[in-house]
């Protein structure tokens, strides 16, 4: 799908694929029905790497990069992660709220020439028995991103064995490609 097409997309649909020493990822868009259609983007993440890095490629071979995330700092708990095309072009970054995530994790989203939008979990409780029981893990949550006060995109982690995720964009302008390294960085960076 080309930057144009995706760009029109309103929905997408992230999961989480189990595996044993790698996390994995497809993004997809939703089909007319509501069901996860055809794939945008794969990712792969290794687990205890120093610095974060995670490439979204065309398909699951792997062999087209599409885009791609990675940490300006080895550890850091607020690093900050510049988001970049095919071409290692910068597309935006995006950066944990540290001191606002210790109850409710937040994060800052940034777009040139569009702003900067903050993302909070939407609810207080379910933050609160996610932080202080690992058994409570897998609740459900929910993401707001706000531009200026308005509704820019949300994150809904659903139900399941799997971590999947439905995205819903609000902002026309957003760049899809920054919207879908935000969602998979929820599910990869969120613990951390």
């Amino acid at each position: 799908m080309d930057q144009q097409q995706l760009q029109t997309l309103r929905q997408l649909y992230v999961r989480q694929r189990i595996r044993l020493m790698v996390n994995q990822y497809e993004v997809r868009a939703v089909g007319p029905d509501g069901s996860p259609g055809p794939l945008l983007a794969f990712a792969q993440q290794k687990r205890l790497a120093f610095r974060e890095q995670v490439t979204l490629y065309a398909d699951d071979q792997r062999q087209q990069p599409v885009l791609g995330f990675k940490a300006r700092q080895v550890i850091d708990l607020g690093a900050t992660y510049d988001v970049t095309d095919a071409s290692g072009h910068p597309i935006g970054l995006f950066r944990k709220d540290f001191a606002k995530s210790l109850l409710r994790s937040t994060w800052h989203l940034e777009q040139p020439n569009l702003g900067a939008a903050t993302g909070a979990e939407r609810n207080m409780v379910v933050a609160l028995l996610r932080r202080f029981s690992d058994l409570l893990s897998w609740l459900p949550y929910h993401f707001d991103f706000t531009i200026d006060g308005q509704p820019a995109f949300s994150v809904v982690r659903r139900w399941g064995l799997r971590d999947n995720y439905q995205v819903d964009i609000h902002h026309p302008q957003l760049d899809r490609r920054l919207v879908i390294a935000m969602a998979v960085a929820l599910d990869a960076l969120q613990s951390r």
